[in-house]
C-alpha cells in the first residue's frame, strides 16, 4: 500500500514594491565666472574616473547667413581638424595618446563640444578643447573633404524614408521664413558654396567665451580645478565675438494643417510623420506633464498608439510620440512606418487616438507614466556624462540648476486632469502630416479622410 503526500509549492511571498526614496539632481561643487565671461560648473561624482566636460556656446541657427546655411554644422565638425598649435594629424594623435573622446556639433540654438577623458589627463583634454575653440585653422583640404561628405550625406538622407519625412514635415509645419523650416546642417545648394573664408569669419563672429557655459563632471575630489582652468580656458579670448540674443519660438505656417504625400512608387511601406508645435521647458504651468504625455501616447510598446496599431491591428513594428523642446518653443512629433496597404486605416486610427476633443487620461495611466518618468531619473543621471549633459542644457536654456529636481517633484504630483488639460492646450484639431510612400495606392482615400488639403510631391 502506498501513500501520497502533498507539499506546499507556493514558495515565498513576492516582495512588495516600495515607493522610491527621495532623490535630487546633484548640486554643483563649484560655480564660477571666468574673466573672459565663461561660466564654469563642476560636479564631483565619486567613482566616475572618466571625466566628462561639456561646453555650450549659444548660437541660434538663425544667425547663419541664408546663402550658406549649414555653415555652423560644418564649422563644428572642423574644430578638431587642426589649430594654430597643432596640425590635424598632431591633434588627432594627442587625442589618441591621452584617451580623449572629442565631439562637436550644433543644435537649433547652440554649438556643443564634449570631451571624455581619464582623470589623469584632464588638463591635457581641456587644453585641447580650449585650443579647438579658440584657434582652429580650418585647413582648406579638410573643408573640402567635409563639405563633400556633407553633400553625400544629404543624398543618403533623401534616400531614407524617415529622414525624408522629417525634412518635409519641418518644411511644411514652420513658416518658410523660419530657420527651423530648413535642415540643421544645410541643403545641397547652401553647403556646396561654403568656403574656408566663410567659416573663418563665422567662427570669429559667433564663437567665444562670453555667455558660454562649461560643465566638468566626474571624480574631481582633490583636483585643483582653479589651476586647471587658469592653464586652459582662462586663456580663451575672442575679440570679434558677438554674443547671440535668445531666439524666439518659430512660427507655424499658415497652411501647416494639411497632408503632404512624398511619392515613392513601388514602396512596400509608408513612413508617417505627424506633428505640431509644442512647448519648451519654460512652458507656462511647467514642463512636467509633457514627457509623461509623450510616454503614454507613444513612448513604449504598451502606449496607446502601439496598443492599437501594433498589438491589436498588426500594422506596424512600432510608432513613437515625443515632445522635443527647443531653446524657444518645441515640437510634438509622432513617427513610424506601416504597411502600404493599411496606410489609410493607420492614418484614420492614429488621428482618432490623438484627437484632443476625445482624449482623456486615466489615473492608472498617469501613475504608470509618472512612475516610469520619475523613477528612471536616479539611474539616468548616475554617470558623469549624463550629469554634465543635463547641467550644460540647464545653462543653455537659462533654467535654475535645481530644475531637474523640482520638475521631477512636479511630475510625481501630476493628476489625470493635469495631463488632459496640458494635452488639450497644445494639440490641434488638424495636424501637419507627411506620408512617404506609393501615393497612387492610397492618396485618393486619404483625401476622403478629411484631414486637410492633400498635396503630392516628388521624392
Amino acid at each position: 500500500m502506498s501513500t501520497t503526500s502533498t507539499t506546499d509549492v507556493t514558495g515565498p511571498a513576492r516582495p512588495s514594491v516600495q515607493p522610491p526614496t527621495p532623490w535630487a539632481f546633484p548640486a554643483p561643487s563649484s560655480d564660477s565666472l571666468l574673466d573672459n565671461g565663461l561660466r564654469v560648473l563642476t560636479y564631483d561624482v565619486p567613482g566616475q574616473y572618466v571625466i566628462s566636460a561639456s561646453l555650450t556656446v549659444p548660437l541660434p541657427l538663425s544667425t547663419e547667413p541664408r546663402a550658406v546655411e549649414g555653415i555652423a554644422s560644418l564649422m563644428a565638425s572642423l574644430l578638431d581638424e587642426g589649430t594654430t598649435s597643432h596640425t590635424s594629424e598632431e591633434f588627432a594623435a594627442l587625442l589618441e595618446r591621452h584617451g580623449i573622446a572629442f565631439s562637436a556639433g550644433v543644435n537649433d540654438g547652440a554649438l556643443m563640444v564634449d570631451v571624455d577623458v581619464p582623470l589623469r589627463h584632464l588638463e591635457s583634454a581641456l587644453t585641447l578643447m580650449a585650443e579647438a575653440l579658440a584657434s582652429p585653422v580650418f585647413p582648406v583640404d579638410e573643408v573640402r573633404r567635409l563639405r563633400m561628405a556633407r553633400l553625400a550625406e544629404i543624398e543618403q538622407e533623401r534616400a531614407s524614408a524617415p529622414h525624408r519625412a522629417a525634412r518635409e514635415l519641418v518644411a511644411t509645419l514652420w513658416a518658410p521664413y523660419e530657420r527651423a523650416s530648413r535642415p540643421t546642417a544645410g541643403t545641397a545648394d547652401t553647403v556646396a558654396v561654403i568656403t574656408r573664408e566663410d567659416i573663418v569669419d563665422f567662427h570669429a563672429e559667433r564663437v567665444g567665451p562670453e555667455d558660454a557655459g562649461l560643465v566638468i563632471s566626474g571624480a574631481l575630489s582633490g583636483v585643483d580645478i582653479e589651476a586647471v582652468l587658469r592653464a586652459t580656458f582662462e586663456q580663451w579670448r575672442a575679440p570679434s565675438h558677438t554674443p547671440a540674443s535668445r531666439p524666439l519660438a518659430p512660427e507655424v505656417a499658415a497652411n501647416a494643417a494639411r497632408v503632404i504625400v512624398v511619392d515613392r512608387p513601388g514602396s512596400v511601406q509608408s513612413e508617417i510623420a505627424l506633428g505640431w508645435s509644442g512647448p519648451d521647458r519654460h512652458a507656462p504651468g511647467g514642463w512636467a506633464p509633457y514627457p509623461v504625455i509623450g510616454y503614454l501616447l507613444g513612448g513604449s510598446p504598451s502606449a496607446r498608439i502601439d496598443a492599437v496599431l501594433r498589438e491589436e491591428k498588426g500594422f506596424t513594428y512600432g510608432m513613437r510620440s515625443s515632445f522635443r523642446p527647443r531653446r524657444a518653443g518645441g515640437l510634438f512629433l509622432t513617427t513610424g512606418s506601416v504597411r502600404t496597404d493599411v496606410t489609410v486605416e493607420s492614418l484614420e486610427t492614429l488621428t482618432d487616438i490623438l484627437d484632443p476633443r476625445g482624449l482623456t487620461f486615466t489615473e492608472d495611466e498617469v501613475r504608470a507614466g509618472v512612475d516610469f518618468i520619475a523613477g528612471i531619473a536616479p539611474g539616468r543621471f548616475a554617470t558623469a556624462d549624463a550629469v554634465a549633459g543635463e547641467a550644460v542644457s540647464l545653462l543653455l536654456d537659462n533654467l535654475p540648476l535645481d530644475f531637474t529636481t523640482t520638475n521631477r517633484e512636479a511630475t510625481m504630483a501630476l493628476t489625470a486632469d493635469d495631463l488632459t488639460s496640458a494635452y488639450a492646450g497644445i494639440a490641434p484639431e488638424r495636424w501637419c502630416i507627411v506620408v512617404v510612400g506609393d501615393a497612387e495606392r492610397f492618396v485618393h482615400e486619404v483625401r476622403d479622410l478629411g484631414l486637410g488639403e492633400v498635396t503630392v510631391v516628388a521624392n
